[in-house]
This record gives structure tokens, sequence and C-alpha cells, in this order.
């Protein structure tokens, strides 16, 4: 009897303590891709690019999203992972083009793309996400001048 009881204590002990903590809260996500191009050519240093949400902002869970543009202008937009998307919803892109400072492991510098584009009122790179379905913004086109 001792030993049962025991036994039925050490198993309850050790399914306590082997459960998992919860998981952050975390909204489904869906891809979206594109490609830069800055004045008709790739851009020689990556871009940085930030999702702004137009609709309404979920105070509750909030996200943040963007992305560093790759070798020959293609991105991919991230919320928690990279390159896992954002939620569903209506956004502007907003792009800042900074040399990146190895040591500091940072942006420094004047914008090449001339601050046009580093505010959500500045951008006209608007989309929508659909639940459900990946969106590709194809070429999007900037300029320095």
């Amino acid at each position: 009897m001792i030993r049962l009881t025991l036994s039925l204590v050490l198993t309850t002990f050790l399914l306590l303590s082997c459960k998992s903590p919860e998981e952050p809260f975390t909204k489904k996500t869906y891809p979206v891709k594109g490609k830069i191009m800055v004045d008709g050519k790739e851009p020689d240093f990556p871009l940085q690019i930030t999702c702004h949400n137009t609709g309404e902002i979920d105070t509750e869970h909030p996200t943040a999203s963007g992305s560093i543009s790759k070798r020959g202008g293609t991105f991919e937009l991230s919320t928690y992972t990279t390159g896992d998307g954002i939620p569903p919803g209506d956004y502007v892109l907003t792009f800042v083009w900074k040399k990146f400072d190895v040591m500091s492991r940072s942006y420094t510098g004047p914008d090449k793309l001339n601050k046009r584009y580093d505010e959500p009122e500045k951008s006209d790179i608007k989309f929508s996400v659909v639940e459900g379905k990946p969106t590709d913004l194809g070429v999007i086109e900037l300029t320095t001048k």
C-alpha cells in the first residue's frame, strides 16, 4: 500500500513538474513578399522595412512587423519569426536605406532615400493581407530623387 501511494505521489509530482509553461499568444500570420528597386536598380545595401497597421490597433495583443531586404532587393515580412508573415489587415510600408556599420551592428548615416518613405504618412505603399492567402507585392519602385 505504501509503495502504491508513493508511486502515485511520485507520478503526480512528475506530471505536474513536466507541465510546459503557457505559450505566449500569437496571431495567425500569412506570408507577404516582394522586391524593392531603387531608381530602377537593385539596392546595394539592405533596406529597413517597417509594416504599419492602418486599421484599429490591437491594444491587448499588439504586434510589430517588418523586414530587412536581402541581396537583390527581395524581402519577406516577419512578425514572430523570420519570414512568417503578418496578421490579416490593412497596412502601409515605410523604408529607410542607411549603411550598415558592422562594428556597431547598427544602421548609420543619412537615409539614401532622402526620407521620402520613412513615415507612414509619406509612403503610398499600401496593401491588405487577407486571411488564408499569401500576398505578393511584386516589385516596389522607390526613388532617391
